[in-house]
């Protein structure tokens, strides 16, 4: 096989697998690669995601398509490589599976060249090391980005929830160290980045000496963020109810940039479930959590995950959930059918819950999301606030931004991606809001 010249970086997944993508495309670009489609790319990446069954399965028909529609289109046959959490998770039964290339896990993904290097001379590479942090050292300086940017602090979890694959799959929590984080906050914002959303798996247990007198928790982190010139906004994804310091509660009644948006998975509304996934709230403890956030920044958007059908879940105890639903009002959420993952002890549970029960619970839930999420949208309606421009709408003229909350704003308007414009939120749909610049009157 001669060395590539083009490549393709598909995700799947997650902010961070997002992130990581990025990442491995600067990689490759670094290496002289240009980028290219899927059915064109000379080597095609694709950086997976573990949590759910369906997701995993996704990964071995899309080999299969992406060889045919290559064969189909060129003749040729891509170098494939499969990245992050499948590859880390089941490591050479990939080769068994499928015919692939390279399989490197989400912590070596920084040796991807060298590793392209060797399949490219005939050997198929496997790299699941997971060494402490040392990819962040050898990725190549953030150039140009989008007007939002992610920006992983954290890796790792060390809960153990009974239904999760993220401790095997991502290893231990770790956090990067304070000076290397604002470094390449600093290079985003140089590089056109208005926003950042840090990230990690539990995002707010990133500290550093975090046992001594001198020792820094998120809030501390974003507070230095918040002084960097040209950065308007700050979001953080994925918290643990168990991380939520009151300096971290305090930090969005404080700092302007830090959004009122947070995501604070709660996964179930009983307690006997929440302590059968071995998460360490109860309800009442998330409930009282939230009041917290409230009382210190009363217009925050809340976000939340939810698992439907945990092994031995009863009517009554999804009855829990759903009445938790109705006391937060959520603005946004996910919610997902239990999928068991090979080695989690949840998937070992005998009570597992049949797929007509989780699909009949999972719309309920659903439903009642949705029509929280509409009612928070029109609630908003009216409001004048700042809408950050991302992309281009279907419309001429048209585009696309964020407001505060995280509710995607259409306008139009003479303006540019990247533009921060302050705008009245004139109707709201369930998914979306139309928003109309606000004139200033001339003094």
């Amino acid at each position: 096989m001669s060395p590539p010249k083009t490549f393709h970086v598909k995700s799947f997944g997650c902010q961070m697998n997002v992130y990581d993508g990025e990442r491995m495309a600067e990689l490759m670009a670094a290496q002289g690669l240009t980028q290219a489609d899927a059915v064109d790319a000379d080597v095609v990446v694709l950086n997976t995601c573990h949590i759910r069954e369906r997701a995993t399965e996704k990964v071995y028909s899309d080999i299969g398509r992406l060889r045919k529609d290559q064969r189909r289109k060129s003749g040729k046959t891509p170098m494939i490589a499969v990245a992050g959490c499948v590859a880390q998770a089941e490591g050479e039964e990939i080769f068994t599976r499928a015919k692939v290339d390279i399989v490197v896990g989400p912590q070596a993904y920084h040796n991807l060249p060298d590793l392209v290097a060797k399949a490219a001379a005939g050997t198929p590479s496997l790299d699941t090391d997971m060494p402490l942090l040392s990819k962040f050292g050898a990725l190549p300086a953030r150039r140009k980005v989008a007007p939002s940017a992610f920006l992983t602090v954290q890796e790792g979890c060390d809960k153990f929830c009974t239904y999760c694959v993220v401790p095997y799959t991502r290893g231990a929590e770790i956090s990067r160290p304070f000076a290397a984080i604002v470094d390449e906050a600093k290079a985003l914002v140089d590089a056109g980045a208005r926003e950042i959303t840090l990230l990690g798996q539990n995002v707010n247990a990133w500290s550093e000496n975090a046992n001594t007198p001198e020792g820094r928790g998120l809030h501390d982190l974003i507070r230095d963020l918040d002084r960097i010139p040209g950065l308007a906004r700050i979001r953080y994804t994925t918290s643990h109810p168990n991380d939520m310091t009151q300096g971290l509660i305090d930090a969005h009644r404080d700092i302007e940039s830090l959004m009122p948006f947070l995501h604070l998975p709660v996964q179930a509304g009983s307690d006997r479930v929440l302590k059968a996934m071995n998460r360490s709230h109860t309800r009442d403890s998330y409930l009282r959590l939230l009041d917290r956030v409230r009382a210190v920044r009363p217009d925050i958007a809340l976000s939340g995950d939810f698992i439907v059908g945990f092994p031995g879940e009863t009517d009554a105890e999804f009855e829990d959930t759903l009445s938790l639903v109705d006391a937060v009002g959520y603005a946004q959420a996910y919610s997902f059918k239990y999928s068991p993952r090979p080695g989690t002890p949840a998937a070992s549970i005998v009570e597992q819950v049949p797929e007509s029960v989780m699909d009949e619970r999972l719309q309920r839930l659903q439903a009642a999301l949705n029509r929280d999420q509409h009612a928070f949208n029109a609630a908003t309606v009216g409001r004048t606030c700042t809408v950050l421009l991302e992309r281009a709408g279907k419309l001429p003229g048209q585009l696309i931004g964020k407001s505060p909350w995280l509710q995607s704003v259409h306008l139009l308007g003479n303006h540019a991606i990247g533009d921060l414009v302050e705008v009245t939120l004139a109707a709201a749909g369930p998914n979306s809001l139309t928003g109309v610049e606000r004139v200033r009157e001339a003094a």
